[in-house]
């Protein structure tokens, strides 16, 4: 084991001087929110906020009051799937969150820039405060659920939304090739080292359906997602096909017209996930 910094802020070890409740940052005194999911991959090019914007679009939905944390802050896509690009107003309670045509409230950097092809060219630290400040900083008001879009990977942000946000789990998206079932164990081994729950796992990219005969094409192989789930104990919640319509809508910021049920399984663990408070 590495000497101690006494920098308890970049350190995933547990140890007596101090607990899991000492990192977590307080939600907006205006926020009243029962339910936190996070949304993480291994590595990036899954489709990770292809299956956030789904999730809070089914669970808005099926009548919940739904918001998403775009904690992705050099590489955010939210807005662009909900077609969402006001400017985000404030006041002396803090970030007003602008809203889908459904009402899904949404944080997130690109709302917040002045072109939103603007590179973020930030440190770690200063990507990791912008994403305290989304969750501490912003009236979320009222919400059932709040999914957090991570980045990929295990470094400083998903550290930060696992130690500084109340999560209630997270959501684990893969694909099928061998690299990324690799790095899939990854995400789950820093998630039991964070002491997070981990909901169940998503693989994206399973297949495509051909249009003329229905043929399922496994374009990257087979599957190994099943052996992970099994190894692990964690329910496989899905498995998305590549389907070009989803990802029109998401191109053209209307990913709530989809008209699909590839998470309805999801949704339904989704609904059963315990309270924070």
């Amino acid at each position: 084991m590495s000497e101690c910094t006494h920098n308890c802020s970049s350190c995933s070890h547990s140890c007596s001087t101090k607990s899991k409740q000492d990192f977590l940052e307080p939600i907006n005194a205006k926020s009243s929110i029962k339910h936190v999911i996070g949304v993480v991959s291994g590595k990036g090019g899954v489709g990770k906020s292809m299956v956030t914007s789904t999730l809070a679009t089914l669970m808005q939905r099926a009548g919940y009051k739904v918001g998403i944390l775009d904690a992705d802050i050099t590489g955010p896509s939210i807005p662009k799937a909900f077609g969402v690009n006001a400017d985000v107003e404030g006041d002396d309670d803090g970030m007003i969150p602008p809203q889908s045509s459904t009402g899904i409230k949404i944080m997130s950097v690109n709302l917040l820039l002045p072109d939103v092809t603007a590179p973020v060219v930030w440190r770690g630290p200063v990507i990791a405060g912008t994403v305290k400040q989304f969750w501490s900083g912003t009236v979320w008001g009222d919400l059932d659920y709040l999914f957090v879009d991570c980045p990929p990977g295990t470094g400083d942000v998903p550290l930060t939304v696992f130690q500084s946000i109340p999560l209630d789990g997270i959501v684990i998206v893969s694909s099928p090739q061998e690299l990324v079932s690799m790095i899939v164990e990854k995400a789950a081994n820093m998630a039991k080292m964070m002491d997070v729950d981990v909901i169940g796992l998503v693989e994206n990219m399973s297949y495509v359906k051909c249009p003329d005969c229905d043929k399922i094409i496994k374009i990257f192989g087979e599957s190994h997602i099943e052996q992970i789930a099994e190894k692990y104990g964690y329910p496989l919640l899905a498995k998305m096909p590549i389907d070009p319509t989803l990802a029109s809508l998401v191109d053209a910021g209307r990913i709530e017209d989809m008209r699909v049920d590839y998470l309805e399984n999801a949704v339904e663990v989704l609904k059963t996930v315990k309270n924070i408070k």
